[in-house]
């Protein structure tokens, strides 16, 4: 059982940690934060056998940076001297820390009273420099950039970009997460390799990052999906969502009603097609088309119906009885005039799947009646 202090445990990449280990049974967690008591941490390093100090100030006030960087380090590395408890520590420090202002210098002194202790007692200590990170809980108009601009553009609010062309190097939580988990576990140290990065990380322009983040706002309009082949996307999609006020998680769809039913798109992608729903009332055919290139995919998931299939240079009807009582997906191959019918006796509805978006200028869909 591996027995693990987190300091700030309540911010940013505090949360996230905590969620992860405590999906596994063989880690007890001490969770400690600023408000919290300092006989309470003195506490929980004496039980603990590896420490995460991520507490310290990201937006800091005057002299608050030395205070809340070095200062909280200190009082963690005082008590370890003090009750001889030398077990490893990571610390989570900034790029800034190469540069000469005041949260750059604290970082810098955060990093080396660190180094001297593990020098000092022969244990092993990590120094994350991180680049700028995002994900969940990433406090807005605190933490990060991409976390205001996704807060405001989730929330309808305006945003202000100094320099479009500005590049800055983002690291997402979960790839920092999924590092930091594997620490306690590991059975061999390099001792002298005090410095650490994270290696996967995305250089991109404030520009590409709000004109991305914009697209996603209007996703709910156009229906389309992100390429989520790409890793940065599809990273910064579930960043987007997770700053969505509480009262928008659902939107509308534009439901195109007849008397035979209705149809209803869901969502859109320019690499994977389209998904879209069909309702169709008792005793409804719909279809009796055909197309060159598009495919299609019918999944009945309620009610009851058939299928029918004709090679439009062919006399032979072929058909598929399909029910929600056994779902089976059924190809709509090209060159093929096809119908759906509902032939139960409540509404039937239809998952069907595009391999590409509907073209108003170019549908592909010719009329022929099976």
């Amino acid at each position: 059982m591996k027995k693990i202090l987190i300091t700030g445990a309540r911010g940013f990449i505090g949360r996230n940690i905590t969620a992860a280990f405590m999906e596994n049974k063989d880690v007890t967690l001490f969770l400690y934060d600023i408000e919290d008591e300092l006989y309470a941490l003195k506490q929980f390093i004496l039980e603990s056998d590896f420490i995460f100090h991520f507490a310290g100030i990201n937006r800091p006030k005057e002299d608050e940076d030395f205070e809340g960087n070095l200062g909280s380090l200190q009082a963690v590395l005082q008590i370890c001297e003090e009750e001889k408890k030398f077990v490893p520590i990571v610390l989570t420090s900034s790029i800034q820390a190469d540069y000469d202002n005041p949260y750059g210098l604290s970082k810098k002194k955060a990093e080396e009273a660190l180094i001297k202790f593990g020098m000092d007692n022969d244990v092993k200590v990590f120094v994350y420099r991180l680049k700028n990170v995002f994900g969940k809980w990433c406090r807005p108009n605190y933490n990060s950039a991409v976390a205001t601009f996704c807060h405001n553009i989730a929330n309808c609010k305006d945003i202000t970009i100094s320099d479009r062309d500005n590049i800055v190097n983002l690291v997402y939580i979960d790839d920092i997460i999924a590092e930091f988990t594997k620490l306690p576990f590991m059975t061999f140290y390099e001792r002298e390799r005090f410095y650490h990065e994270i290696d996967t990380f995305y250089s991109k322009t404030l520009g590409e990052i709000t004109d991305t983040l914009y697209k996603f706002h209007s996703s709910r309009e156009t229906l389309l999906l992100p390429n989520m082949e790409d890793e940065f996307q599809k990273k910064l999609y579930s960043t987007y969502l997770s700053y969505l006020p509480k009262d928008r998680f659902a939107y509308d769809l534009n439901m195109n009603v007849d008397a035979r039913g209705s149809f209803t798109e869901f969502v859109k992608s320019d690499e994977r097609g389209q998904v879209s729903i069909n309702i169709t009332k008792p005793g409804i055919t719909k279809g009796n088309h055909w197309h060159h290139t598009k495919t299609e995919k019918f999944l009945v998931v309620s009610g009851k119906g058939v299928i029918r299939f004709r090679q439009i240079n062919s006399d032979e009807v072929i058909e598929y009885f399909v029910s929600g009582e056994k779902l089976q997906v059924v190809d709509i191959p090209p060159g093929y005039t096809h119908n759906i019918m509902n032939i139960g006796s409540t509404e039937m509805v239809t998952v069907m799947w595009a391999n590409e978006k509907f073209d108003p200028e170019n549908p592909d869909t010719h009329y022929l009646e099976v």
